[in-house]
């Protein structure tokens, strides 16, 4: 088969690879599509290597046609699926674990079901399991909103009866999450975020910007408020009061999903499937999809997530 690699220069190289073999246990797709994510930028820049025993090249969730599978897998060979990886999406096949493995969503088509796997997971991760939840009438507070997971974590909090703020980086971008169900969009550009959570203290928010500024937002917390790490785009230096971590009671947490073990990300795989999927079936969820490219053109669709153009995923078809 055929992947996208990096080579030596760390230069994306399409080139032949042994095709994947798969465990008794694992799943084996033919892969239409995958989506890009921040993770896969900073892979190609050396900065955050596939876990041990996934393929050294880029993609973490895919979409695609079973091959093979176990006999005791809810899925089976000519299925549609889609599944997460800790690596090598990019690529015409794929292994993965019987239970990382999902059947797509009702009227799903497989790109927009490429884009589902490790978006929603890292919502539901760090809302759900990692948050505790959010209860009707908290805030809820995530960094760049126009991102997938911004997006995705937007439409999650809406239904669980929260009010969302969200930062984006223009007001067109923040005409788009409004449209999600974001009830404030903070244009960083033109607004003071410190003093707009002043006004709406966040019980709940999901930081994947952190940076200097990150301190004087987390003195805006509610009480017993959950402030999740997940990524430091703007730096990860920032000065913390310490008093107010003790007095307010509140809980600083970080959350990666790619480092956790495949069992974990079963268990968060199959709650999504309960969960979530009857949503995206009915409508009331959706992925939203800002461009695709075919995998012979994956500088082109990294080069949107480096310009924070993307307003949603970006796809790479085969």
């Amino acid at each position: 088969m055929h992947a996208m690699i990096l080579d030596e220069k760390r230069d994306f190289k399409w080139a032949q690879v042994p095709d994947p073999v798969r465990k008794s246990d694992e799943v084996l797709i033919q892969v239409a599509a995958a989506a890009v994510n921040r993770a896969d930028l900073m892979q190609k820049d050396g900065n955050y290597a596939s876990p041990a025993g996934w393929p050294a090249w880029c993609g973490l969730e895919v979409s695609g046609t079973v091959l093979e599978a176990p006999e005791d897998a809810d899925v089976k060979p000519g299925d549609k699926v889609c599944a997460l990886l800790g690596g090598g999406g990019y690529s015409e096949k794929v292994v993965a674990p019987a239970g990382m493995v999902l059947p797509i969503p009702r009227n799903f088509s497989l790109v927009d079901a490429a884009t589902l796997p490790e978006v929603w997971s890292t919502v539901y991760l760090n809302l759900m399991l990692e948050a505790g939840g959010i209860k009707p009438g908290e805030v809820f507070f995530v960094q760049a909103g126009a991102s997938g997971v911004g997006i995705a974590a937007i439409q999650f909090a809406k239904t669980l009866g929260a009010k969302v703020i969200t930062t984006v980086g223009s007001a067109a971008k923040a005409e788009v999450v409004k449209k999600f169900g974001a009830d404030i969009a903070v244009n960083y550009h033109e607004m003071d975020l410190v003093q707009v959570l002043k006004e709406n203290p966040p019980s709940v928010a999901l930081d994947c910007v952190g940076g200097k500024n990150m301190g004087e937002c987390l003195k805006s917390m509610a009480f017993g408020g959950r402030w999740i790490m997940i990524a430091t785009l703007a730096g990860g230096a920032t000065g913390i009061d310490l008093e107010t971590i003790w007095c307010k009671r509140i809980r600083l947490i970080g959350s990666t999903l790619r480092s956790r073990t495949p069992e974990e990300k079963t268990g968060i795989l199959q709650s999504l499937k309960r969960d979530l999927w009857p949503l995206f079936s009915a409508g009331k969820l959706v992925s939203h999809i800002h461009a695709s490219f075919p995998i012979a053109e994956v500088e082109a669709a990294h080069a949107v997530l480096r310009r924070n153009e993307n307003v949603g995923k970006v796809v790479l078809t085969f």
